[in-house]
């Protein structure tokens, strides 16, 4: 029997009614759009008209190895998978087909630490669905409650779709690129608009970086909350050779 050593997670972008140029002409989100055309995401924003994700476009990929195959063909090792879950909450408990069931959602996370063996303390990073929708406000609650982490003490945390837009398809992949990265290379990316934070995540507000942050990566947490009630989460950390 053939030991699979080597996959690929990949996520490209899919054509049709996701489409960008369908998305821009629809006429909540192309409107809201059109308004703020070349600026990032606004997490979770107080005024009432910016309620819609921008769309972006684009793909990546990840090649993932068993250490043994990648020691033997000498491989550079950019990160290690430390565990991950995933999950539907059913739509249930206030789930829907484009929210996420609180229940489900925090046992996604809490199911991911379970899985690579870690406490809440050891993550340092936490990389957000964050749509610049109404649903932020609710998911960061939830990284709260299933952390279990007292205010002062909870990780950083970054909205990558506020520069890269929602790929949709490719969301996932290329954004768990970003994670690597910022393992490898010790550091927190900006998340842009978030000046105007809604009051419910007053806490966190200096938790959320506003530029690049220079800091000891050693452990990511990535969510993706699908369409649908689908959760995932999965744990990147920093490699030990």
């Amino acid at each position: 029997m053939l030991e699979l050593t080597i996959d690929m997670l990949q996520g490209i972008p899919q054509n049709g009614p996701t489409d960008p140029i369908e998305f821009y002409r629809r006429p909540l989100v192309g409107r809201i759009f059109r308004e703020r055309i070349n600026r990032g995401l606004r997490m979770l924003p107080k005024r009432r008209f910016a309620k819609a994700l921008e769309v972006g476009y684009g793909a990546g990929a990840v090649l993932l190895e068993s250490l043994e195959s990648a020691q033997r063909r000498e491989a550079r090792v950019y990160a290690e998978i430390a565990g991950g879950a995933v999950n539907c909450g059913g739509q249930r408990n206030g789930g829907t087909m484009t929210a996420g069931n609180p229940e489900g959602v925090q046992r996604c996370i809490q199911s991911a630490m379970q899985s690579a063996e870690v406490d809440p303390g050891d993550i340092d990073l936490i990389s957000g669905h964050l749509t610049a929708t109404q649903g932020d406000r609710i998911e960061v609650r939830n990284w709260r409650r299933a952390l279990c982490r007292p205010g002062e003490r909870f990780p950083l945390m970054n909205a990558p779709k506020s520069l890269l837009g929602h790929a949709l398809g490719a969301a996932g992949a290329i954004e768990c690129v970003a994670c690597i990265l910022q393992l490898q290379r010790n550091f927190a990316h900006a998340s842009l608009n978030c000046e105007d934070l809604h009051p419910e995540l007053a806490w966190c507000n200096s938790f959320i970086p506003r530029t690049c942050v220079e800091r000891e990566i050693r452990m990511v947490a990535k969510a993706s909350f699908g369409f649908g009630d689908v959760n995932s989460c999965i744990l990147f950390k920093k490699f030990q050779s």
